[in-house]
């Protein structure tokens, strides 16, 4: 017994061996479990499946007019669409060269003094009409009517002294041929009298001036047209050859619009202009709303403007009802050329997708989509080449709810389009 008390302590102090622990490398190590592989499949084929549906809604909503109507995707699938309708016909339309123009007086007359003297009346009111020959302003004439009077006495003095010359040139002529008197006093005769006659001349010509210079006291209208505002008062003093204006008058009756075409449309308008010189040009206020004036082109300028590759037109108008004012902007229209006898529809039933152009063709009650080819569009009208016949009817509103292949009514009274309609998609 006393053996195992000693032997108690002891074996407390006695530690339990440890198992040795193993260094395992990076080598030797486990991989991280995997994934299944099942799950990584079905999410790529989750993906590819939604973007074949963002792909195939991208291109359902680009397809071209021969799959869908313009407006078809907005509207309801589906149902019968109440329109108007309208029928293609044959007949004539113009073909015009747009421009802006500026309305240009056939004369513009600014009036400046001649002569210096002190203005004495003004006999116009602003903005009336003159007569060509109507006083306009008076300048004081006296000093040039004294001048008149003095260059009319030189002459008349000198005449007489011409007179008593040829007088005694006849004398001396009768006296040589008797031998009375020499020849020499002949000859000096002959020559006073040509003197004579020059001063006579030179006086005629000094009272020609005189009587040209008084009549420049009296301003005239040398146009008829409209005065503008008042440039002087009475008691101003005129100078001569001053470029102060004394009025300006504008013809009105006729009147011109100057306007430019591109220069690319030269060959066609001279070609026009060798057939007929006599083409109509129309003017139209600012907004093209409100035909003012019809004329006729007057004149092409004779170069092309290099800095704007542009060519001046002059265009000529009665302007009878004084519609076209000076340097007013209108939109001028040259008709170009008339076509004959072709198929015409209303602008507002043709429709356009991209580069597409199309109609809704009515046949038997259903609304069929039917591309064509337009040209020209005037007048809300528009010239169709190829894809429609003389009699054809097409549709004409509700393009919103319209599809290819859609039942229709028509209406009998005029539908106005929805606020969301387009008339390209």
């Amino acid at each position: 017994m006393p053996d195992e008390n000693r032997d108690t302590p002891a074996r407390h102090n006695l530690q339990e061996p440890r198992a040795t622990e193993t260094h395992v490398g990076p080598d030797h190590q486990l991989p991280p479990p995997k994934r299944s592989t099942g799950v990584r499949i079905i999410v790529w084929i989750v993906i590819l499946v939604l973007f074949g549906l963002l792909f195939w809604w991208i291109m359902t909503h680009k397809q071209g007019p021969a799959n869908t109507g313009g407006g078809g995707r907005r509207a309801a699938m589906g149902g019968t669409v109440n329109l108007n309708i309208s029928t293609a016909k044959t007949g004539n339309i113009g073909v015009y060269l747009d421009a802006i123009g500026t309305v240009t007086p056939t004369y513009t007359t600014t009036l400046v003094s001649q002569v210096t003297g002190i203005i004495s009346q003004v006999l116009y009111r602003e903005g009336q009409m003159v007569h060509r020959g109507q006083q306009l302003i008076q300048i004081d004439p006296r000093p040039f009517a004294a001048n008149v009077l003095t260059a009319q006495g030189n002459l008349d003095r000198d005449t007489n002294l011409l007179a008593q010359a040829e007088m005694d040139l006849k004398r001396y002529q009768d006296a040589w041929a008797r031998n009375a008197i020499p020849k020499q006093t002949l000859d000096d005769q002959e020559k006073l009298v040509l003197q004579d006659q020059g001063t006579v001349k030179s006086d005629q010509g000094t009272l020609d001036f005189d009587k040209v210079q008084l009549g420049f006291t009296n301003i005239i209208s040398p146009i008829t047209g409209r005065v503008g505002l008042r440039l002087v008062d009475p008691g101003n003093l005129a100078t001569a050859s001053s470029t102060t204006a004394l009025a300006v008058v504008t013809q009105l009756q006729p009147i011109t619009v100057v306007f430019t075409i591109p220069e690319d449309n030269v060959a066609a308008l001279e070609k026009r202009l060798r057939q007929d010189r006599s083409l109509e040009v129309d003017a139209y206020d600012r907004s093209e709303t409100t035909k003012l004036a019809v004329g006729k082109l007057e004149a092409p300028d004779n170069q092309i403007d290099t800095t704007t590759g542009t060519l001046k037109l002059r265009a000529n108008y009665p302007n009878t009802d004084n519609a076209l004012f000076p340097n007013l902007f209108v939109n001028a229209r040259l008709l170009l050329n008339t076509l004959q006898n072709v198929v015409l529809i209303p602008s507002s039933a043709v429709q356009h997708n991209g580069d597409a152009v199309y109609v809704f063709l009515i046949q038997n009650g259903v609304a069929h989509i039917h591309n064509i080819k337009p040209g020209v569009t005037e007048a809300n009208m528009t010239q169709i080449i190829s894809g429609l016949n003389d009699g054809d009817v097409v549709a004409d509103s509700s393009f919103e709810k319209l599809q290819d292949g859609s039942k229709i009514t028509v209406s009998k009274t005029l539908l106005l389009p929805s606020n969301n309609e387009s008339d390209a998609p």
